[in-house]
This record gives C-alpha cells, structure tokens and sequence, in this order.
C-alpha cells in the first residue's frame, strides 16, 4: 500500500524510536530521517544530533545511513519497519477537537484560533515537534507546518498583523539571544535578528515561541544527485525567491556557472528575497549534467556556513 510520507512528519519503530522525515523521498525503500526521541523510564526523551548519532552507533546501527543523492550521513528507516506513522494535519485536528489540554495545547488552540478568525484554512497547518507525539513539557515550543504555499504566505501576512495589533508578540531579546544560541549559526547575533525579524514565520503567543514552517509535497521535491566539490564562498544576486521557504530552500542566483543555492539549515530559510545580494559560503556541489549549486548546511550543523544578505 502507498504510504504519503512528508517532511516534518515523524515516524515511529517498533523499539519506540522516533524519527523526524528529512525529505520526502525514498532512496532504497526506506526514509529518509533523522532520530529525534527515544523513550527513557517510560518518558519521551529528546536527543541533540551528537547523542542521536551515538545512540544508534551503539544499539541500533542498521538505521545509520549515507544518501548517495545527498551525499550525506543521517539516518533512514524501511517502510516495513514503521510502527507508526504521526501525521501533523491529524494530530493538529486532533487537538482542536480535545477537550482535555495540557498549558501548551490551550496555547496552540488559541494560536490556532487566531488564525482561523483571519481566514487562514486551517485543513492546510499541522502541528510537530513535542506536540506530534505528547512529548511536550512546560517550555516546549509550538511547530506549525503548512503543507500549501499560498496559505504558508498568507499565514505569514496573518502574523506580521497580530504582532502589529498587540495580538501576538514579537520576540524579545532574551528569545531571540535563546534561538541564537541554539542555532549555533556563523552569523553575527545582530545579523541573525535582522534576517528573522523580517520572515514573519516566528513569534510569541502568552510568553510561548512558535513557528512555522512550509511542507512541500512530494513532485516538488529534488531528487538529482550531486557530488561535492569543495567550500565556496561568493557574492551573488538573487534572482527568485519563490522556494526560499522549502524544504531545502532554494534562490535562483545570477552566479557564472551556478544555478542556485541551497539551503538543508532552518536558519536560512526565507533568508533573501528577489534582487537582493548575498554573500554565501558552503559547499559547491555539480550534479550529472554539469548544474552547480552551493549547499549551506551540507552537515547538520554546517560550521562557517551562512547567507546573509549584503545589499537589500
């Protein structure tokens, strides 16, 4: 049976190991992912990547993985070893119809009430992170993922005017120093709060952070494979920004000999919009056809990588 399976969504074994899909693809039948909880004295317990990684190298290897079409390590699980399989559109459904919310679901629910009172269709967002599998706890986040453009977009207007009407708030400097530091980015902080400030897909509702993030589907996904050739860093021009909020994101750039930049980094997400110049280090990768593109975030963590914008 065909089995729709989705970035963000997350995937469940049979030992109790969640995995957060990567991409939407398969690559010999199996998922491509990455571990995200495990469960420890019945309790769900979140890994960093590092303990993620040695985790699996000492109890479960065989879900350890390198992608020939990313070229990269994670980690992937056959369709046949899926227990369960957590839906954000259900899960977010779910929620709304309950009547028994912890604090962190009430805030959801009233984040998603907000935006449904704006005309956001709500058949469209999803909930993931804690919330997808009640893993929450008292400081959790909230993860909105949109699985249609328009709407991601309009959400996006939606957020900047609650935030503009004293309905939803900004982030404060503490927050924004707290995302800062966990994302561990080569950019300055100042840098940093300048790109977000302006994506509108991040804020606060009662003191609790959410995002949200854009799910493309499966066609829109890109499946050439690349091999990598060294670090880069270069100036360039964007020239369309209309994948800058998928999974990867992507900028079409006027670089000689490269086509575009990619981005596998949630912080740079969004990051540049059309005709704005950039400055870029990453990883240039050539595929089959001779097409090069420059990948920031070809690790997880992607040390020294960045765009950032130049000249708006």
């Amino acid at each position: 049976m065909a089995i729709d399976i989705l970035t963000k969504d997350f995937i469940e074994t049979a030992e109790r190991l969640v995995f957060a899909v990567v991409m939407p693809t398969l690559e010999q039948g199996k998922v491509l992912c990455f571990l995200r909880y495990v469960t420890e004295d019945h309790l769900w317990k979140k890994l960093s990547t590092e303990q993620a990684n040695n985790f699996l190298k000492q109890h479960y290897p065989q879900y350890l993985y390198y992608s020939p079409v990313l070229d990269a390590q994670l980690h992937a699980v056959p369709l046949e070893y899926i227990a369960i399989h957590h839906q954000p559109k259900q899960r977010l459904q779910q929620l709304l119809q309950s009547k028994h919310n912890d604090l962190i679901e009430d805030d959801a629910v009233q984040l998603c009430d907000l935006l449904q009172a704006n005309a956001v269709n709500m058949a469209q967002l999803g909930i993931t992170g804690s919330l997808l599998i009640g893993a929450q706890h008292a400081e959790s986040d909230i993860d909105l993922v949109c699985h249609q453009r328009q709407v991601f977009h309009y959400c996006r207007q939606v957020i900047k005017s609650l935030i503009d009407q004293g309905r939803l708030q900004d982030l404060s400097q503490a927050d924004w120093q707290e995302a800062y530091s966990r994302r561990d980015c080569a950019l300055s902080f100042a840098e940093y709060v300048w790109h977000e400030q302006r994506k509108y897909n991040k804020a606060m509702i009662n003191g609790r952070k959410f995002d949200l993030s854009f799910v493309g589907d499966v066609s829109s996904s890109n499946t050439q494979i690349y091999q990598k050739c060294g670090a880069i860093t270069l100036q360039c021009k964007v020239k369309d920004d209309s994948r800058a909020f998928d999974y990867p994101a992507e900028f079409a750039v006027d670089a000689e000999e490269i086509s575009t930049i990619v981005s596998f980094t949630a912080t740079y997400t969004g990051q540049a919009q059309c005709n704005e110049t950039i400055e870029v280090s990453g990883i240039l990768e050539q595929n089959q056809h001779g097409l090069k593109r420059v990948v920031v975030g070809s690790s997880r963590e992607a040390h020294g990588e960045y765009i950032k914008v130049i000249h708006a």
